[in-house]
């Protein structure tokens, strides 16, 4: 072998294994399956960022999925909804 296919081939060589050295997690990075089965104890509150328990945690989270406001749309803007799906409707029967 001369030294050009030799500096060729090690250079293939380091070009394709580098990428698997790259590309394997740290030792120190925690994987994401275990991240996700973890419990919560110490919980910090999406508002105002001060900390919580799991139970008040909890609780303010279901505060801030319910709505404060009724789900009860006027009756025009749900007139202009239902006619807006059936132009959609229409348009993909006959896209003219």
């Amino acid at each position: 072998m001369n030294f050009v296919s030799s500096l060729f081939l090690g250079i293939l060589l380091w070009l394709f294994l580098c990428p698997i050295g790259l590309a394997s997690p740290d030792g120190e990075d925690i994987p994401e399956e275990i991240l996700r089965t973890e419990i919560i104890i110490d919980a910090r509150s999406p508002l105002d960022n001060t900390p919580l328990s799991a139970q008040e945690y909890a609780k303010l989270q279901k505060e801030l999925r319910e709505s404060k406001f009724s789900p009860v749309l006027n009756k025009e803007l749900r007139h202009d909804i239902y006619l807006l799906n059936l132009i959609k409707m229409l348009r993909i029967i006959n896209p003219l």
